[in-house]
């Protein structure tokens, strides 16, 4: 199997690449309900995009549309140059991975990765050098002879990976693809698709309700709400650089605050809350004194102690709850009649906070971001 070309440039934006999918003016109606409201997308051969955000958002629409499995009420669909807008799904040279793993269960894992080069009328020798290829490539080249059964969830995932990589499609579309597996092969999935990716620079378009997958496998996400792309960009400007209130609540966990303007001071601005006076980062867009925005802070850049340091960004809260979670702590404190989430590392000479007390919380404000208000 060939390699393509990188699918980075060396600062992280999308290497420049010849379109493999391009959605103009795609939009969805089911009766009086608009699914999907004039979207244009362009992803990139060789890219991994992932389509992000809650149900009801339009990303399934959006897939099966790519995919050919719906029509778009209006708007074009082109992949790899060509218009395929009322294509059947087989004429559009793409591949499919199910939640579901979709394996024929009375066919061994060999008959199960050729089914789709036999269908195509391959000779056997290559039928055979192909399947024992795509094994090793996701190592598991001795179950060969085995059935879906005899395969744990993660094994008979890579399995049906393998039976669409096998045929060299230009496009692989990926549907929930680890929404099956359990917590820790899950994060052993998504390393091995990020590896089979890199190496094979097949284009992949991914649907996911899991923030963590799509911050781990994707060179790009696109968040959609309510039928629209609230916002598309890399995975780290999604979750530190956010542009609206519902994509900072919904990557992570973000405390919000509501703010009006006070004043501007060089970098920073400082402004009213309910939770006292905060400084934050200059956002590049503002309004006069008293305008209305919300201010973010990730619960991970929150620090949390008995007694109150000097400087800005320090509030004074009642600890509610603490919860372990692994490797991390989580502390919920109430302040002002709102819920703030501290996290912190967990580790064995860490300082223990009763519920109950007193607490002050702090942060940088470079660690405050400003939002448009909702």
């Amino acid at each position: 199997m060939n390699m393509s070309e990188p699918l980075s440039s060396k600062d992280g934006t999308p290497a420049a690449s010849a379109p493999m999918v391009e959605l103009r003016s795609v939009s969805k109606q089911y009766g009086a309900a608009a699914a999907l409201s004039e979207i244009d997308l362009t992803v990139a051969k060789g890219e991994f995009v992932t389509l992000l955000g809650p149900s009801g958002s339009g990303k399934t629409t959006l897939l099966n549309i790519i995919a050919g499995m719906a029509q778009p009420t209006s708007g074009q669909v082109v992949i790899d140059g060509r218009d395929a807008t009322h294509l059947a799904p087989s004429e559009r040279g793409l591949g499919m991975v199910f939640q579901n793993y979709a394996l024929m269960p009375h066919m061994t894992v060999f008959d199960n990765i050729a089914f789709p080069l036999r269908v195509r009328k391959m000779a056997r020798a290559q039928i055979e050098q192909k399947v024992h290829d795509v094994l090793k490539l996701i190592r598991l080249p001795d179950i060969a002879q085995r059935r879906p059964r005899e395969l744990s969830g993660g094994q008979q995932q890579r399995v049906s990976l393998a039976r669409c990589i096998v045929y060299n499609p230009s496009l692989i579309l990926l549907d929930e693809p680890l929404g099956a597996l359990d917590k820790k092969l899950r994060e052993q999935m998504q390393l091995e698709i990020k590896r089979i990716h890199s190496e094979l620079g097949i284009t992949m378009l991914n649907v996911t309700h899991d923030q963590d997958e799509a911050l781990t496998l994707s060179d790009r996400i696109v968040l959609m709400n309510g039928g629209r792309i609230e916002q598309q960009c890399a995975p780290a400007d999604l979750y530190f650089r956010p542009r609206t209130v519902f994509a900072a609540d919904f990557m992570g966990e973000a405390n919000l605050f509501p703010a009006t303007l006070r004043a501007i001071d060089g970098d920073t601005v400082r402004l009213d809350s309910p939770v006292g006076e905060l400084q934050a980062m200059r956002p590049d867009f503002l309004a006069g004194e008293g305008a209305g925005f919300t201010v973010l802070v990730r619960p991970e850049n929150v620090t949390m102690s008995t007694s109150a340091a000097p400087g800005a960004n320090v509030v004074r809260g009642t600890l509610r709850d603490s919860i372990v979670l692994s490797g991390v702590v989580k502390h919920y404190v109430s302040l002002a009649g709102r819920e703030v989430i501290v996290q912190e590392a967990n580790h064995a000479r860490r300082r223990t906070h009763l519920p109950g007390h007193e607490v002050f919380l702090t942060w940088n404000w470079r660690d405050a971001l400003v939002l448009p208000a909702q």
